[in-house]
């Protein structure tokens, strides 16, 4: 099971607790459940609060929804364990995520993907009258979000509350060139202000901007190389946890910077998966006499999704991601 799988199937569990009994029918079902990583200190690999939004419908405790709801989700192949926290959090073990799955999910399921390449990537609000550069900006970016998740600009709140530009920072698209200028804008919680500095343009390391692209590049790369070497990518086992982990976790992030309307939320992701990829890139491709192996083709596949997902997410914040830089 994939942490985008435990999603559905938490609401399948509210769904079949109603239709039998075990939960009032004014609980109602949600359409989506937001599941986030457990955060430091807690329980498990992912947690949901969705116990306290269906007792507020059902009129019950959130503990004893949260009960009904471990009972049930314990159960289900792929879950290896559920643990009922505080008034009624259900924080879930689940198994090591596997590559082959996780590598095919992005590259052929994946939904955001799909729902960018669909036209969520050029979703643009109706009405910008009377907006300030920032706060369009943030707006688009929360309708891409909500669009590649299968939502509409009915589902946009009328008012985000966004911290403005300041006098001094009117003119950073100009200096810094629009990607760079809206990276900045989004990385930093909306009610925040955020930083314009000379990083913005540096080509190196020092900045999460570039190293997000760079990553996205260097997979297109691989990919080049491999195809001279005479191989291409084949997903299969491949030792990289953390980086398996961190395109597994993907769709969830997703979900929740949609349902917090926080894009800052997808620009720290996406700097957490270049990272993991930089890193990472350097046992792709054989080295010296060695042979293009099944283990070469399967991390050249899990370079790929990863260089996929980068290209979606920086799609959704309306940046460019360049072939080569």
């Amino acid at each position: 099971m994939t942490p985008a799988d435990l999603s559905r199937t938490v609401v399948r569990a509210v769904r079949c607790a109603v239709e039998d009994g075990e939960l009032p029918a004014r609980a109602g079902v949600p359409e989506r459940v937001v599941v986030e990583r457990t955060r430091p200190g807690g329980v498990g690999d992912y947690a949901t609060p969705v116990a306290f939004q269906v007792a507020r419908a059902a009129g019950c405790p959130p503990r004893d929804v949260a009960d009904v709801l471990a009972r049930r989700l314990g159960v289900e192949p792929g879950i290896e364990h559920v643990e009922v926290t505080g008034a009624g959090f259900l924080n879930f073990v689940l198994p090591p995520p596997s590559a082959p799955s996780v590598v095919r999910d992005a590259l052929v399921r994946d939904i955001v993907i799909r729902d960018v390449r669909g036209g969520a990537a050029h979703a643009v609000p109706a009405d910008e009258t009377g907006l300030g550069t920032r706060e369009r900006v943030v707006r688009r970016s929360v309708l891409r979000l909500l669009c590649a998740l299968g939502g509409t600009e009915r589902d946009l709140p009328e008012h985000l509350p966004v911290a403005p530009l300041a006098k001094r920072d009117l003119d950073v698209v100009a200096r810094y060139g629009s990607d760079a200028a809206h990276w900045a804008m989004l990385a930093v919680p909306a009610r925040e202000t955020p930083i314009f500095s000379e990083v913005l343009l540096v080509q190196g390391e020092g900045s999460e901007f570039f190293r997000v692209r760079y990553a996205h590049a260097r997979s297109l790369a691989l990919v080049r190389n491999a195809d001279q070497l005479g191989f291409h990518p084949e997903p299969g086992d491949v030792d990289a946890p953390a980086l398996l982990r961190l395109l597994a976790d993907h769709p969830l992030v997703l979900e929740a910077a949609a349902h917090h309307r926080a894009p800052e939320r997808l620009t720290r992701h996406l700097v957490e998966l270049a990272d993991a990829l930089l890193d990472f890139q350097h046992c792709v491709l054989p080295k010296g006499d060695e042979k293009p192996s099944a283990a070469h083709r399967a991390r050249l596949a899990l370079a790929e999704a990863v260089g996929t997902v980068l290209a979606g997410g920086l799609a959704l914040l309306g940046i460019d991601a360049p072939d080569c830089l």
